[in-house]
């Protein structure tokens, strides 16, 4: 098949980014492309049309190569609940829970199966793949059963770029290590290395690229020159915590509580594009300040993270918050700890079967967690009666527990098909809702900034229509990757592998 796989020689270097890049570059010529991540883990995740689950990066990358998102991009999204067991996520539907080491013992060859089956759906559909590897395709203690990099380039018979990261140091080490760890057939599909994340002046870097074209036989395709505020969702918390890092002069304080296991944190980024909005996470109770909003984010593991909150004693400050008036809002798991009780009836969500906890005791509520995940797009309206606003919204949910609301007339949002979601208390400050991406709604976002802005005595401002702004960023990061490598060579060594 057509395509191109991008590993690289560490995780974080920059693959996904790369990606993303390509997959628009390709568009703007005219390409049916489609991005391609045989096994993801993350608990970022994107909710296609159908109402399936990928992971979040592919769902961007399918944005960027201007197709709609589908599970064959990702067929098997690993979730972790713990630091032992994750959720297997397997075509879009969730399969069953599994420790690492049973993963590798009992699924690899259902691995097979479906990452065949998904690059012949894909090779049948499009012109080319761009398939994006995880971590370093050298770990030798999981090598012999990867599922993720040079045994999907083997599987998809595409040639492999290697990207580095010269920002944390040792690029030649990382460049050299990598490839004298891969076996002589797997290295000769490596066909172009590319140094991520370059600052300063390229003319110092030339001796550089020569020793590494000298030593290695391979060429640099690029040196792609640092991005600051690319803006483009980042795969894991990280990413994003650094755009958080770099965005906290607002006149706005907003505090997002930090959970160990959080999940759908891109529910998040919209925040980044508010030139008067700081946010900022807390990990503890001494962080806690005097913010303008408190915004509890989904997790993949509700009870976990709620007792990690009473371990850190954030409880505490939350709740005086809300009580005070604060503006708290709940989105998924956040939403269910705000409530009086949460029960796991099935075990779904601590493996303990019936295991009940206190929640904070916000919301008249409280959440049983049954066995089938709700995997949902949704739109609807927000008419809550405690806010000045309406806005219709939209977004997905990804849930397994249920919330039972005490008190039915303070819902949230009236959804389209005749449903409703959340809660809003009479005064509009404690709001619950199970809508990811909810910020996205340009709207929305607006009108709860002005109800905040106008509380701190600020001028309200107009919206910021990040939708646009997205776009436009895709259309950059295409323009930085063509300005920075040599693109006939990359389609070269895509289209005519024997002239390379």
């Amino acid at each position: 098949m057509k395509g191109i796989m991008i590993q690289g020689t560490a995780s974080d270097v920059g693959k996904s980014l790369v990606a993303t890049g390509l997959c628009r570059l390709f568009a703007i010529e005219g390409l049916k492309v489609t991005p391609f991540k045989s096994q993801n883990m993350s608990n970022n995740s994107y909710v296609t049309i159908n109402g399936e689950e990928i992971g979040r990066a592919q769902g961007v990358q399918a944005e960027a190569a201007k197709t709609e998102a589908s599970v064959w991009m990702n067929p098997i999204l690993l979730k972790p609940r713990s630091d032992q067991q994750s959720e297997i996520i397997l075509l879009g539907k969730s399969s069953k829970t599994m420790s690492g080491s049973g993963y590798r013992e009992q699924f690899y060859e259902k691995g097979i199966e479906v990452i065949r089956s998904s690059l012949e759906y894909l090779e049948r559909h499009y012109d080319v793949l761009v398939i994006e590897g995880a971590g370093s395709p050298v770990e030798i203690n999981l090598k012999d059963r990867e599922l993720v990099n040079m045994k999907v380039a083997e599987m998809a018979d595409v040639p492999v770029l290697l990207v580095a990261d010269i920002d944390r140091g040792g690029v030649f080490a990382s460049i050299i290590g990598t490839l004298e760890l891969l076996p002589l057939e797997e290295r000769k599909r490596v066909r172009g290395l590319i140094i991520n994340k370059f600052r300063g002046d390229i003319g110092l870097f030339r001796d550089g690229i020569q020793w590494l074209e000298e030593r290695t036989g391979i060429p640099v395709l690029g040196v792609l020159p640092y991005i600051h505020h690319h803006g483009i969702d980042g795969e894991d918390s990280l990413s994003l915590q650094d755009q958080m890092n770099k965005h906290q002069e607002g006149e706005i304080d907003i505090a997002v509580i930090y959970l160990p296991y959080v999940s759908n944190y891109s529910d998040l980024e919209p925040f980044t594009y508010e030139p008067d909005v700081s946010v900022r996470w807390i990990k503890h109770s001494s962080e806690f300040g005097s913010p303008d909003a408190v915004i509890i984010p989904g997790t993949k593991s509700t009870i976990n993270d709620l007792k990690h909150l009473k371990d850190t004693g954030l409880d505490g400050p939350i709740k005086e918050f809300a009580e005070k008036s604060g503006v708290l809002i709940g989105i998924c798991g956040g939403y269910q700890m705000l409530g009086e009780c949460i029960i796991d009836e099935a075990g779904t969500d601590t493996g303990s079967i019936g295991e009940k906890v206190e929640g904070l005791g916000l919301i008249p509520a409280e959440t049983i967690f049954h066995p089938v995940k709700e995997t949902n797009r949704v739109k609807g309206s927000i008419s809550a009666k405690g806010l000045k606003v309406t806005s219709h919204v939209e977004g997905y949910e990804i849930h397994l527990g249920k919330t039972v609301h005490f008190k039915n007339d303070q819902y949230f949002i009236q959804l389209e098909n005749g449903q409703t979601d959340g809660y809003c208390n009479r005064t509009g400050t404690v709001i619950g809702t199970y809508l990811h991406h909810l910020f996205h709604n340009d709207g929305w976002r607006n009108a709860w900034l002005n109800l905040i802005r106008e509380r701190k005595g600020l001028e309200k401002r107009t919206p910021i229509y990040a939708a646009d702004l997205k776009e436009d960023r895709y259309d950059a990061l295409a323009a930085h990757l063509h300005e920075n490598i040599d693109w006939p060579l990359l389609k070269t060594i895509i289209y005519d592998k024997e002239k390379v």
